[in-house]
């Protein structure tokens, strides 16, 4: 399955997101490498407060690291290069939170999010992304919650972790 490109959106709605969050989002050409990707090839990057990408960056790659910074403490956030850090609760709120935020790209919206997190390969105890985010996900729900990056009605709060 072909998963949705940051070619193929209005990436003024990505710069509009992560402005919300004090990010910035600097693209490179696709023969470049991508500056902070963690796993390289086409994977989006983080360097302090500026999400690199490609034309040919999955979208679900961006909003989950987007998602990283976010969640990360301040200490982690000052120092952040490449490598997000966190723990297994951490990684489990940021795949809940791009879940959430994908709606925020017309083009994405959660229902794509799930098809392209199965399709990348992200895997759930329950077998899809989906179905994780719908019956088992309550303490990614309450680590958010915790942490003042969502509403108790699940909504974000425009925040990152302090």
């Amino acid at each position: 399955m072909h998963v949705l490109l940051c070619s193929e959106i209005n990436l003024n709605h990505l710069h509009s997101l992560l402005a919300r969050y004090g990010m910035k989002v600097k693209t490179v050409t696709p023969s470049e490498p991508i500056p902070g990707s963690f796993w390289k090839d086409t994977e989006a990057g983080l360097i302090g407060n500026t999400l690199f990408i490609s034309a040919d960056t999955p979208v679900h790659s961006a909003l989950h690291e987007t998602c990283h910074y976010i969640c990360m403490d301040e200490q982690r956030r000052q120092n952040l290069d490449t490598n997000a850090g966190g723990d297994y609760e951490e990684e489990d709120a940021v795949c809940y939170l791009q879940i959430i935020l994908a709606d925020s790209i017309s083009e994405m919206g959660q229902n794509r999010m799930f098809a392209d997190m199965d399709a990348w390969g992200y895997s759930f105890r329950l077998g899809s992304a989906q179905t994780w985010f719908e019956k088992d996900a309550e303490d990614a729900c309450e680590w958010l919650r915790q942490n003042k990056l969502t509403t108790s009605d699940i909504k974000p709060t425009w925040k990152i972790r302090q």
